[in-house]
């Protein structure tokens, strides 16, 4: 009788916590496992536009008379940046060995844009960086600007072209690319498409950056995962 009640209690006990357990009613590792694999995954992404407003930013814009407010905007979930005048929104934080996920658009006509990667201030209108390009039938190109160098750079060339034909989408269409920035190199994709690789660079860590440049685009899920650091080797 005893052994019937236990089964019971442990029986409800399981539907009303909903932990799993063994044969021998210990604690199931598997589902410990799964929950410690779950709080990893969100502790190594960061979100850098919460959906809301752009408070994890900071803007520049080449005119200092014009109100940041009216040319960076959020509406259900999507950063409007009316591209004039030319600047940029950075995050306040600085970031090193993490993949970036930013998807974009160009609501009306196909324009101009760019994401930055280990932007370093002081902020100014051409602040040193490498841009990923997001320029209508280019995005992919790298540009090494105020001073940013990388091994692929060739004839004094400020611009490093893609190496694969457009895999962008036409205007009004949701693109993704991905930036993954790695001890001393680069990477990125456009829609799934490698479209070009940095090695060699001079700046390894920095501010991110989403470009006033044009015409109106817009960006959504923007959030990188960090990526584990290389370890140092030990000194014997």
């Amino acid at each position: 009788m005893k052994t019937k009640l236990s089964t019971l209690l442990l029986f409800i006990l399981i539907i009303i916590t909903g932990t799993s357990f063994d044969a021998t009613g210990q604690r199931s590792r598997k589902s410990d496992s799964a929950s410690k694999s779950v709080k990893n995954k969100k502790s190594t992404e960061i979100k850098l536009f919460n959906g809301n407003d752009l408070s994890n930013w900071v803007f520049y814009l080449k005119d200092p008379a014009v109100d940041p407010a009216s040319v960076f905007t959020v509406q259900n979930g999507v950063i409007h940046i009316t591209g004039d005048p030319f600047g940029y929104m950075r995050t306040k934080d600085a970031y090193s060995d993490y993949q970036l996920h930013v998807e974009w658009r160009y609501p009306g006509e196909l324009s101009n844009s760019g994401v930055f990667v280990h932007a370093q201030t002081p902020d100014t209108i051409w602040l040193k960086c490498f841009e990923c390009q997001l320029k209508a039938g280019n995005a992919g190109d790298f540009v090494c600007m105020n001073g940013a160098k990388m091994n692929e750079m060739k004839n004094n060339s400020r611009v490093v072209a893609k190496m694969a034909a457009s895999s962008e989408k036409s205007a009004g269409e949701w693109n993704t690319m991905e930036v993954t920035c790695k001890s001393n190199t680069i990477e990125v994709s456009v829609n799934g498409t490698l479209q070009n690789k940095a090695t060699g660079i001079s700046d390894s860590k920095g501010h991110i950056c989403l470009q006033s440049e044009g015409k109106d685009i817009e960006f959504r899920n923007v959030y990188l995962t960090r990526l584990p650091q290389a370890k140092s080797r030990s000194r014997k």
